[in-house]
C-alpha cells in the first residue's frame, strides 16, 4: 500500500504535466471542454509511463520499495505484456466507475462503490494460491521482491 501511496504521488505530475501539456496543444479555456479527449490522452500517456517502465522491471515507485514486476518465468517483461498487465490493471476501477455512471450516482456513493471494489479486488488476491492479484494472474506477470 505505501508503494501505491508513493506511485499515486508520482503519477500526480505525469497527469499534471500531460493535462498542462494537452490544453496548452488544445488551446483548452475551460476545464470541462474535450473532456473526452483529454481522458483518452491522460490514458494513453499513464499507458506509456507504465509500459515503458514494466517493460525494464519497475517504477520509480517499486524500485523505492524493492518490488519488480516479471513474467511468470521470473524474465522481464516485454512491452507487449507491460501493456497487456497495464489494460488489464483497470479491472481495478473501470468496474464500479461504469457502474456509477449507469447509476448515476455522484459523490460519496460514487466513493462508496469504488472504494468498496478496490477493498474487494484486493482481498481477492489473498484466495490465489500465490496471492496475485488477478491482472498479474491473467497478464501472466508477477510482483516479486528484490534483494538489497
Amino acid at each position: 500500500m505505501a508503494c501505491w501511496l508513493y506511485e499515486g504521488m508520482l503519477l500526480f505530475a505525469v497527469v499534471f504535466i500531460a493535462g498542462y501539456l494537452f490544453s496548452s496543444l488544445s488551446q483548452t479555456k475551460h476545464a470541462l471542454d474535450n473532456r473526452h479527449a483529454h481522458q483518452a490522452f491522460v490514458f494513453v500517456v499513464l499507458g506509456i509511463y507504465f509500459t515503458w517502465l514494466w517493460s525494464k522491471g519497475q517504477t520509480l515507485a517499486m524500485k523505492t520499495w524493492r518490488i519488480r514486476v516479471v513474467d511468470v518465468q521470473g524474465k522481464p517483461l516485454t512491452q507487449s505484456r507491460a501493456l497487456l498487465r497495464y489494460v488489464l490493471s483497470w479491472l481495478w476501477f473501470l468496474p464500479p466507475l461504469l457502474g456509477t455512471w449507469l447509476g448515476e450516482l455522484r459523490g460519496g456513493e460514487a466513493g462508496v462503490i469504488v472504494l468498496g471494489w478496490v477493498c474487494v479486488w484486493a482481498v481477492l488476491s489473498r484466495f490465489h494460491p500465490q496471492q496475485q492479484y488477478l491482472h498479474d494472474w491473467m497478464a501472466g506477470t508477477r510482483l516479486v521482491d528484490v534483494p538489497r
